[in-house]
């Protein structure tokens, strides 16, 4: 079996189609998008979808004041917690930041100062001064 998508043509009055149209612009959506979902709905409800308006939805159970989104409310302690990690991210930001500026002022401590630091070579001398020139290891004794 083949999982093709097929075609479905559906006719409708003008005013319907006019109302149809009206609902997929609220939604925000395509006008064939709002047939797919309601072919959807038919299917995974084995073809007993009935169309109410909005405001008979659920037997009228809900209050006309409910809006939509729905709203939740949070503990305080949750609200408390999610601000005081966000102080501690805040304030882990700004360690971070300090201990990347300590870092480079090193790093131009370390670049900057060339006259502090003695290459080997410059120890080793010339070849003239090799026989006064101290060596590592070596240990004479003159008597």
């Amino acid at each position: 079996m083949s999982n093709k998508n097929k075609t479905i043509s559906f006719r409708v009055s003008e005013e319907k189609f006019e109302t149809l149209r009206e609902i997929a612009e609220e939604r925000d959506i395509s006008l064939s998008a709002v047939f797919r979902d309601y072919v959807d709905m038919l299917v995974d409800h084995n073809g007993k979808v009935e169309v109410v308006p909005e405001h008979e939805l659920n037997g009228g159970a809900e209050s006309d004041d409910e809006t939509f989104p729905p709203q939740v409310e949070v503990p305080k302690s949750f609200i408390r917690e999610h601000e005081r990690l966000e102080l501690e991210s805040d304030h882990l930001r700004e360690q971070l930041e300090e201990y990347k500026r300590y870092v480079t002022k090193l790093r131009e401590e370390v670049n900057g100062d060339d006259e502090d630091i003695i290459q080997l070579e410059d120890l080793d001398g010339t070849e003239e001064d090799e026989e006064s020139a101290y060596r590592i290891g070596e240990f004479e004794e003159t008597l």
